[in-house]
């Protein structure tokens, strides 16, 4: 199988914004070759003069660094209702919104790009028929942008289960629905992007905070894969450092262990790590990135030989 390993540019936001910045701190100072990119650092919103250049400039500093940005996602100052938006002339936007996003995505060099499903409101949430008519607005607009990445060149969507039911795919069996829904009538695959420390601890099913589990079920669907250590509390995004690894449940043995076994073709291991923006922790970002790196390096050599 084509397992890479490479990072969310998430770690970048308001910290390293200058391409020449983040992609160095990427292919030389942690030693990878591949990126997700998020929209939050050149959102396509910008006039298109400004990603014209920005597009530009991020594809010649990786191409001199030799970073490939093998896919692209929304990060957190888009991670918001979007195609489950209530306001339909929003959802509208949105949709353009997401169309000028796979455009630049595509110019950068990706094969992939998504975000979360959508997120409802608690209100619309709670009434079962406009949650319903959510749900099926949801798979129209992702229909209609999986013929829009298709004319462009894209080769697949992804979307990202979370952890509440309002934002969409807490559950296995949730999620299920959600790909089973967005299978026929697709002109490119809607694949997951799954984060190991994501689903819903209220589930009277364990399976459905379980990443080995995920990871074996959805071994047709999962194409990129969001690593950080996850805690019992799911409080955060957080490095893979020893004093988070000795009370994390993400073990690099068992999740590659699990992924040979379920017989993956391809698929990326993208480090996806959060700091929040306090001291000390907004020092330690790099060398957390760089312990994070160390830890999974041997793991997925040992993996490819």
């Amino acid at each position: 199988m084509k397992l890479k390993f490479g990072i969310n540019t998430g770690f970048a936001i308001n910290r390293f914004v200058e391409p020449d910045d983040w992609v160095s701190i990427v292919a030389d100072e942690l030693g990878l070759n591949m990126v997700q990119f998020t929209a939050d650092l050149l959102n396509p919103w910008y006039p298109d003069y400004i990603v014209k250049k920005g597009v530009e400039k991020i594809r010649n500093e990786c191409d001199k660094r030799g970073v490939e940005i093998e896919t692209t996602f929304t990060s957190q100052f888009t991670r918001v209702n979007h195609l489950l938006h209530p306001n339909d002339e929003i959802r509208k936007i949105w949709i353009e919104w997401f169309k000028k996003f796979f455009e630049m995505s595509v110019t950068l060099g990706a094969i992939g790009a998504g975000s979360h499903f959508g997120i409802m409101t608690i209100r619309d949430w709670e009434n079962a028929q406009i949650r319903r008519l959510r749900l099926e607005k949801g798979i129209e607009g992702w229909q209609e942008l999986s013929e829009y990445g298709h004319e462009i060149g894209l080769k697949f969507l992804l979307w990202e289960p979370m952890s509440v039911g309002r934002e969409i795919g807490e559950t296995i069996t949730s999620t299920m629905f959600i790909q089973s829904n967005c299978a026929e009538g697709f002109a490119i695959p809607m694949k997951i992007c799954y984060d190991v420390d994501h689903g819903d601890i209220t589930s009277e099913n364990p399976d459905d905070t379980n990443p080995e589990v995920w990871i074996k079920i959805f071994n047709r669907d999962i194409r990129v894969i969001h690593l950080k250590q996850s805690l019992l509390d799911k409080g955060g995004h957080y490095p893979f450092t020893k004093e988070y690894n000795e009370r994390g449940k993400i073990k690099p043995e068992k999740i590659l262990s699990v992924i040979k076994e379920s017989q993956y073709e391809e698929l990326s291991l993208v480090l996806e790590i959060s700091h929040r923006e306090r001291n000390p922790y907004d020092k330690m970002v790099i060398q957390d990135l760089k312990n994070s790196v160390e830890f999974w390096r041997p793991h997925i050599q040992s993996f490819a030989s």
